[in-house]
């Protein structure tokens, strides 16, 4: 059971891969230092890449450092993409889904379950490494932290949280795990894939609060998936959704799976936090006035 909404705000982060990562760090720390810290919201949502910076930015490490290491030449982490197969699948799931979500979510889930059977993703443990060298903390923060999956076999949508029983680890890796890219992440029993699956930000989790700010890498949707902002549309909260502006875009390239593109993306993100910042105010102080 998902538990009753706290407060007033949310900050909803969707996925985007590295570069996402990357962008909504930059454009974070750059409204912070503004005077503007979403990172104090009453809920936090993740998605995917937005997982990954939901668990780090309700942590204790700070956002200045968490943001710096975004600007760090790339480590031993590889590259990945989605290529032609992996595309041609998700494409092939999409018109058999005929616009149901769920049944696009079983779809994907079954190649996504195929491809690993066959090798073709990394080994979950390898991983689950990579997920750990990202986070600074392990532990889910002593915060309201929603970390959204899908599952494979039924295309149901599952959310995460402190009181879900799975571990902080686990649980945004399966948020991250990309169909046909990274393998599906074991949860009570059932592989877990992707929570942009079924929304690129899931903004709906957040229905009931008052002031919403969405940052989403990917902003549109597609065939049964809600863009970010329709979904704000549908439950009619006050929401802004940032997305990528042009320089952003331009930094982020055509692969969001590079780590070589990651400080590039953190600078368009801080850069882009002084044009978006008199609108994401006036939002998020409508909670407070």
């Amino acid at each position: 059971m998902t538990p009753e909404l706290p407060g007033r705000t949310a900050l909803v982060l969707g996925g985007g891969g590295i570069t996402g990562i990357a962008w909504e760090l930059g454009l974070l720390t750059g409204l912070a230092d503004a005077g503007l810290d979403l990172t104090d919201a009453d809920l936090v949502v993740g998605t995917s890449a937005g997982s990954v910076v939901g668990a780090q930015v309700t942590g204790s490490t700070p956002l200045r450092e968490l943001y710096d290491r975004q600007l760090e030449p790339p480590s031993t982490e590889q590259a990945a993409r989605a290529g032609p197969w992996v595309l041609a699948g998700l494409a092939v799931a999409m018109l058999r889904a005929r616009g149901d979500v769920e049944a696009f979510g079983r779809s994907v889930g079954a190649f996504a379950l195929k491809r690993t059977r066959a090798g073709r993703t990394p080994t979950l443990a390898a991983r689950l490494e990579v997920i750990c060298s990202r986070l600074p903390v392990h532990t889910w923060p002593a915060r309201d932290l929603r970390v959204t999956a899908v599952d494979a076999m039924t295309g149901g949508f599952t959310v995460l949280d402190p009181s879900s029983g799975v571990d902080l680890v686990t649980a945004v890796a399966a948020s991250c795990a990309v169909p046909g890219v990274y393998p599906p992440v074991d949860i009570a029993g059932r592989p877990h894939i992707d929570g942009g699956v079924r929304s690129g930000a899931n903004v709906d989790i957040a229905a009931g609060l008052e002031s919403v700010v969405v940052l989403a890498p990917l902003p549109r949707g597609f065939g049964p998936i809600a863009s970010p902002g329709r979904q704000a549309e549908r439950i009619g909260v006050d929401a802004i959704v940032v997305s990528p502006d042009q320089a952003a875009v331009a930094a982020i390239g055509k692969n969001v799976l590079d780590p070589a593109a990651r400080a590039a993306s953190a600078r368009a993100g801080y850069a882009q936090a002084s044009t978006v910042l008199p609108d994401v105010r006036q939002t998020w102080d409508r909670a407070h006035g």
